[in-house]
């Protein structure tokens, strides 16, 4: 499938509500119930051709064909390994989860978090699949990934040395959800290594397809605590840890029952009343479920029999179940770190929580057209994609006391983890806010954006698959502008803004315009020297064919010595040919030429107004004002395309590139309006109109022998 194909497609896909976690992308297209069936049917085990039991599903390097890492490895089923194994005995548990020869404990981190939520779970971890009832060696997991869940399918062959499985287990040996958990993530990266290294932040993200912001608690807010406990009425999942300096303080236990390097849950933030000021409490809770912090207002702390009764009975449950309360004090000073991953609606399922709105757009930088890089660089930042979004409601209770709007903004970038063997590293990414009231139907431009300082950034540009940073704004009207620190970096990226209050939001110019005045009236004596051009060429027939055209073409270029051409292509000729020619004969006449010259005059307005530094050509971020002045307005799409197929390999065009250009573009509007008789701005193509395209009269020039109009 071609990739203008391919994008139709899963534009399709996503109209009819593919992608959602109810309706997941099928990795591979691979369907789980078909693969099942068809399993159960021949009475065999299913083995995944997509992510074979070998070396490439290892990895690459460390975990690469030829090392050492790998030598004694064996794929086996866990029928093959125990007795009686289980998919999942007696609930999912943090115990399941034991960490193997692979650095990814920041996915341990994540998964042992989605034992505390069964709902979240399920959706992760599809219910009724097992190792007895149907069992066909086949199974399957969900994760969400870049704006869409992915439904992946597996075969449950899983490495082994010595008989025990090499990567994650449980501390059982005879569950294995979590070992084929593991397993599907990482064919949905590529291989084991690609997993890595990482954050948990990541791995929330992947299990909820919310948005992660992470807070230093050394560097706190000062509304940190509103913050918590906004997130917590959102249904926010929260988890913070103490760091750990070295290997030896890991999961080592402080004074006071705290321990090191360990990811425990907040669970919830209240105030209390307690000798005559305002106390704020966090309740925390440790996976383990028993050692438990035994300072300040822990369960048998003196400081619960000085607050009143009432809410005493409201806050304690004194029982050694891993969960307890400390001061928000003592909580900042204890802890490290806090990380908050706010959920989307669809993930919540009590209608006592309250809803983030939130709003997600894919976007690409591309070379030469959409990958302008930071402010650093102002003669190309505004042609980064660019995103509007209007803040009306103000927060019903504002952090610091003013109307203000909170949003929280994330840039992610795509497939980091995938292009790991290709030796491909993360971009360094980050967004900038600009206040901005006006069109946005328009692509900003530097005399627009430039003029004033951003109001907003998300700080220092990180080489990071995600930045997430979150503010409060004044009601308005707002740019984001997400960007790579350089200019020219390509990636593909996903823009997510999560807000408290409905908003409004767009990507800015996703309308596509075109404003081209006709030609209405020809008079032959206003240039002679274009008549008699015309006549040296076309000689007694008074027409000229598409070779005859090259040669008037060429002969107007190089009399211009400032710009530079490699002169028009048989192609370009053809095209125009088909555009001007009104009788379909495949020639032009006279009237039909000046038609041609008069816009050629236009185009060489145009180029050389945008060619600022008389190089005769002109760069490809300039190619989108160009178009805007010849009358075409173009989304960031097209102007990829028009990129890829004008631009030389350094990125410039030159005259005849640009005439080629605009004649395929005004072509391409004229046909789309003789399609679209009813002004739906929607055709619909059959094969038939597809075959009529390839000799094409004009396109609806109102032609006896336009075929669109009366064939």
């Amino acid at each position: 499938m071609t990739s203008i194909a391919g994008k139709l497609a899963r534009q399709n896909e996503r109209a009819e509500g593919m992608g959602t976690n109810k309706n997941a992308v099928k990795f591979c297209n691979q369907d789980y119930s078909t693969l099942k069936t068809q399993c159960l049917q021949k009475g065999r085990l299913f083995e995944d051709d997509t992510f074979p039991a070998g070396s490439s599903s290892l990895g690459f390097n460390i975990l690469g064909p030829n090392s050492s890492e790998t030598q004694g490895v064996v794929w086996k089923r866990p029928k093959e390994l125990c007795k009686n194994p289980c998919f999942i005995d007696n609930g999912a548990t943090r115990t399941d989860i034991c960490q193997g020869q692979l650095g990814d404990c920041w996915l341990m981190a994540a998964i042992a978090s989605l034992t505390l939520d069964q709902e979240i779970l399920a959706r992760v971890v599809p219910p009724g699949q097992s190792f007895q009832e149907n069992y066909a060696g086949i199974f399957h997991f969900q994760f969400w990934q870049f704006g869409d869940w992915i439904d992946v399918v597996i075969d449950d062959k899983l490495p082994t040395r010595n008989g025990k499985l090499v990567f994650v287990h449980s501390s059982q040996g005879s569950e294995f959800w979590s070992a084929l958990l593991e397993k599907a993530y990482a064919k949905l990266n590529g291989c084991y290594e690609a997993l890595s290294g990482g954050s948990a932040t990541e791995g929330f993200e992947d299990f909820t397809g919310g948005i992660s912001e992470k807070y230093e608690l050394k560097n706190a807010p000062s509304y940190l605590f509103k913050v918590i406990q906004r997130a917590l009425q959102l249904g926010s999942l929260l988890a913070c840890a103490i760091e750990a300096r070295s290997s030896n303080e890991r999961e080592a236990i402080t004074p006071l029952k705290l321990v090191k390097g360990h990811a425990y849950s907040l669970t919830a933030a209240e105030e209390v009343h307690y000798q005559g000021k305002t106390v704020e409490l966090v309740r925390l809770r440790n996976p383990w479920g028993n050692v438990e912090w035994t300072g300040p207002w822990s369960d048998s702390s003196g400081e619960w029999n000085r607050i009143l009764p009432e809410e005493k009975a409201k806050l304690v449950n004194v029982a050694e179940d891993g969960e307890f309360w400390m001061a928000f004090s003592d909580f900042l000073q204890s802890f490290a770190t806090l990380e908050i991953c706010n959920l989307t609606p669809d993930t919540l399922t009590s209608d006592k929580l309250s809803y983030w709105n939130h709003y997600q757009f894919s976007g690409q930088w591309k070379v030469g057209s959409t990958a302008g890089g930071c402010l650093n660089f102002p003669a190309t930042f505004c042609s980064n994609p660019q995103y509007a979004i209007k803040l009306e409601d103000v927060d019903d209770d504002p952090f610091d006391g003013e109307d203000r709007c909170t949003l929280l903004v994330g840039l992610m970038q795509k497939d980091g983890r995938k292009q790991k063997k290709l030796g491909i590293e993360l971009n360094y990414i980050g967004f900038t806010i600009f206040k901005f009231k006006g069109r946005t139907d328009v692509h900003l431009g530097q005399e627009v954006l430039l003029r004033n300082s951003p109001v907003a950034r998300n700080g220092s540009f990180i080489n990071a698959r995600e930045a997430c940073t979150r503010f409060h704004l004044p009601p308005g009207e707002y740019i984001i502008i997400p960007s790579t620190f350089d200019a020219n970096m390509q990636g593909s990226f996903l823009l997510r803004v999560f807000t408290e209050k409905q908003a409004i939001a767009s990507q800015v110019a996703a309308t596509i315009s075109v404003n081209v005045k006709e030609v209405r009236h020809f008079i032959l004596h206003t240039d002679p020297d274009f008549k008699t051009l015309f006549n040296q060429t076309a000689g007694n027939k008074s027409e000229v064919s598409v070779f005859q055209l090259i040669q008037v073409l060429n002969n107007i270029l190089s009399r211009r010595s400032k710009i530079k051409t490699a002169g028009f292509s048989l192609n370009t000729c053809r095209d125009i040919v088909s555009l001007l020619d009104k009788d379909g004969n495949g020639k032009l006449n006279l009237e039909e030429l000046h038609v041609l010259w008069q816009k050629i005059q236009k185009y060489l307005e145009v180029f050389q107004s945008v060619d600022t530094d008389n190089s005769g050509t002109m760069s490809t971020h300039e190619m989108r004002e160009a178009l805007a002045k010849a009358g075409f307005q173009v989304n960031n799409a097209v102007l990829q395309a028009i990129v890829s197929r004008y631009a030389g390999p350094d990125f410039s065009i030159n005259f005849d590139s640009f005439v080629s250009c605009l004649i395929r573009l005004e072509m391409l509007y004229k046909m789309f309006t003789a399609l679209d008789g009813k002004k739906t701005g929607k055709i619909e193509l059959d094969m038939l109109k597809v075959g009529l395209q390839l000799d094409r009269p004009a396109f609806c020039m109102r032609s006896s022998r336009c075929r669109l109009c009366k064939g």
